[in-house]
């Protein structure tokens, strides 16, 4: 049952290459990086750490503003595989902070979503994959990547879980706020 929970002292939140060309092309792109905002307050909230990757930035562009102007700092790990575990400077930042869930958002879900998580699979890390925080140009793309992942090992969540999931109980001020941004 393990692999199912999620603990904020022992989780990080991977963004994978949100990118204003890449995103342009997305037809959920909105939703996806609200529910990335709602992941990113409460890791700045809890002091869960936050990486982000970009894929080929000369030609797809940076992370959207959205997501660089919410973090507390803006240090992408730049990469050219699909995989960001085939990256050396991400594997070293995962391995650096030493905690045993991942939780995996982000862009293509079917392309570099997938390959890092199963990845990080290989790895030996819990991917908790947010199903309304990933996307691909095309539905049925998504799809297949969603279920790929599922057999793969992945636990697949949505953003509502992780936060709740993450929060535990509800009276604090972080769960005011959390509860706030999601209505």
């Amino acid at each position: 049952m393990d692999k199912f929970l999620t603990d904020k002292n022992n989780a990080s939140i991977v963004i994978v290459d949100i990118q204003d060309r890449l995103a342009a092309a997305m037809k959920v792109k909105d939703e996806v990086i609200a529910n990335c905002l709602h992941l990113i307050e409460l890791a700045k909230m809890q002091n869960i750490p936050v990486v982000l990757t970009e894929q080929y930035p000369k030609g797809l562009g940076r992370t959207v503003q959205e997501i660089t102007e919410s973090l507390l700092a803006y240090q992408p790990i730049e990469k050219l595989a699909f995989s960001c575990c085939e990256e050396p400077n991400f594997m070293n930042e995962i391995k650096r902070l030493n905690k045993k869930t991942i939780i995996l958002t982000g862009m293509e879900t079917h392309i570099c979503v997938l390959q890092t998580c199963t990845g990080l699979l290989m790895e030996g890390y819990n991917v908790h994959l947010v199903r309304d925080a990933v996307c691909s140009r095309e539905k049925k793309e998504w799809k297949a990547g969603i279920e790929f992942m599922r057999d793969s090992g992945a636990v697949i969540t949505c953003t509502e879980t992780v936060l709740f999931q993450l929060l535990r109980i509800a009276g604090t001020e972080e769960f005011k706020v959390i509860s706030k941004r999601i209505r």
